[in-house]
C-alpha cells in the first residue's frame, strides 16, 4: 500500500484529506485597503499598535519604529475581534503577497490594511501545522495561482477560503508544528543575540574611540592609513554572466545578510572575466559604494567584486576595527555621496575622512576584546544558515509523510 498519493497541490501523506481552508475556519478578520486614519482615527505618539502588510516580512513582525499607534477607543471601535495567539497574517496583495507571520504576542493590535487575520478552528487545523502549511509550496504556489488584479496583484477573501490545506490526524499536526515552530523560535533567538551582540560592539567603539578619544591622538586622513580600491566589471556584463564559474558580489547580498558576514553569493561570472574584475578572497572587508552606499560586509566566501564595491588590500586597522567605523560614520558619508538615480561613494570622499589614531597598544587591547564578539556572531550566523536549512529541507519532507514522525 503507497504511503502518499499525489494530489493537485503536490505528493501528500495516502491518509492526508485534502479541504478547502474555509471548513476549517474559526474566522478571517479583512482589512484590507483600510487603515483607522481613512476611517477617521488619528495617529497618536503612543496608545495600540497599528500594523499593515509593510511590518510583516520573513516571517517577524518588523519595522517596529515605524509602526503607528492609536488610541484605545480607536482601537475598540476598529477591532471587532482581538488577533489572538496562534493566528496567522497573511498579507493579502502588492509585493509582499504571500508574507506571513505566527502571531505568538500578548499585546493588542490593531490591523490595518493589505492584511487577513486567519484564525482555525484549531480541533481541525493545529494552528502551528497550519502556520507550516502556510510556509510552504503547497500553500504559496496556490497564493501565485490564484491571486489576480491589474495594477496590484492581490488575493480576495474568496480565494483565501478556497485555498487546499492537507489534513492529517491532528496528533501528527500537533508534533509538525511544534517542529516548525521550535525551529523559527531558535532561528529568532540567535538573530536577536546577534542584534544584540553587534549593538553592544558599537558600543564599545564610540566609548573607546570617541568619548574616551585623548587629546594627544593625531588627526589624519583615512587614505593614508588604509588602501581603499575599487573593484572592477567586465562588460558587457550580460556577455559574462554564467550559472557557474566565479562568484560575482551583488549588493543584494550584502543587503539580505542581517550579520557582517555574507555566505552566499546567486550569481557568478566567467572565469575569462577575471582580467577586468577583483577576485577577492573569504576574510576580506568589503564596502559598497553604489545603490545602497556605506554597508560594510565581512566575506566568508572567494568572490569577484564590481565596482559597486570598495576593498582594502591593505590596512593599520583590523577588519573589526574598520567595520565599526564604517558603521558609525555611514551617515557622513552617505551626506556627501551623489548621483542622479543612486548615491554613489566616492572613493576620494573615503579616503580623505579624517580619524583620531589611537596608539597601537589601545588598538590591541580594543581587537581582545571585540574579537570574542564577531566569533560568536559568526557562530551565530552559521548556526542560523543551518538551522534554516533544516528547517526548509525537512518541512516538505514531513508534510508529504515522506519524514515520518513519532507520536
Amino acid at each position: 500500500m503507497s504511503t502518499w498519493k499525489e494530489t493537485e497541490i503536490g505528493i501528500l501523506p495516502a491518509d492526508a484529506e485534502l479541504v478547502e481552508l474555509d471548513s476549517c475556519l474559526s474566522l478571517i478578520i479583512d482589512h484590507r485597503g483600510k487603515t483607522p486614519k481613512k476611517m477617521g482615527g488619528d495617529w497618536v505618539d503612543t496608545g495600540v499598535r497599528a500594523i499593515s502588510a509593510k511590518n510583516v516580512h520573513g516571517g517577524k513582525l518588523t519595522n517596529q519604529g515605524d509602526i503607528r499607534y492609536v488610541t484605545n477607543k480607536m482601537y475598540l471601535q476598529w477591532m471587532k475581534e482581538d488577533v489572538k495567539k496562534g493566528d496567522c497574517l497573511l498579507v493579502s496583495e502588492g509585493a509582499t503577497l504571500g508574507e506571513h507571520l505566527y502571531w505568538d504576542f500578548d499585546f493588542p493590535v490593531v490591523l490595518s490594511q493589505r492584511l487577513f487575520c486567519i484564525r482555525t478552528n484549531h480541533k481541525k487545523l493545529h494552528p502551528k501545522y497550519f502556520y507550516a502549511f502556510v510556509t510552504s509550496n503547497y500553500f504559496q504556489n496556490q497564493i501565485d495561482g490564484r491571486a489576480s488584479g491589474t495594477s496590484v496583484f492581490g488575493l480576495r477573501q474568496t480565494e483565501v477560503r478556497r485555498m487546499l490545506v492537507s489534513l492529517i490526524p491532528i496528533d501528527r499536526q500537533k508534533v509538525i508544528g511544534e517542529i516548525h515552530y521550535s525551529l523559527n523560535k531558535k532561528i529568532d533567538l540567535l538573530h536577536r543575540q546577534n542584534k544584540t551582540l553587534e549593538a553592544m560592539a558599537e558600543t564599545l567603539f564610540r566609548q573607546w574611540f570617541v568619548e574616551e578619544a585623548e587629546e594627544g591622538w593625531e588627526t589624519r586622513p583615512l587614505g593614508n592609513l588604509v588602501t581603499v580600491k575599487r573593484g572592477g566589471s567586465p562588460r558587457p556584463i550580460q556577455e559574462y554572466l554564467s550559472e557557474t564559474g566565479l562568484r560575482w558580489l551583488k549588493i543584494s547580498d550584502a543587503t539580505k545578510e542581517g550579520s557582517p558576514f555574507v555566505f552566499e553569493i546567486k550569481e557568478h561570472i566567467k572565469e575569462s572575466g577575471l582580467t577586468k574584475t577583483t577576485l577577492l578572497k573569504a576574510g576580506a572587508l568589503v564596502l559598497s559604494n553604489s545603490a545602497t552606499p556605506g554597508i560594510p560586509k565581512i566575506l566568508q566566501v572567494d568572490t569577484c567584486i564590481h565596482d559597486g564595491w570598495l576593498h582594502f588590500p591593505e590596512s593599520y586597522f583590523s577588519n573589526e576595527f574598520l567595520y565599526l567605523l564604517f558603521k558609525m560614520i555611514r551617515p557622513e558619508l552617505v551626506m556627501q555621496g551623489n548621483g542622479s538615480i543612486f548615491t554613489n561613494l566616492k572613493t576620494d570622499i573615503l579616503k580623505e575622512y579624517r580619524i583620531p589614531i589611537p596608539s597601537k597598544s589601545k588598538l590591541n587591547g580594543f581587537q581582545r576584546t571585540i574579537e570574542r564578539q564577531f566569533i560568536k556572531i559568526l557562530t551565530n550566523a552559521t548556526q542560523i544558515r543551518t538551522l534554516e536549512s533544516l528547517r526548509d529541507i525537512l518541512l516538505p519532507k514531513l508534510i508529504s509523510g515522506e519524514v515520518r514522525v513519532k507520536i
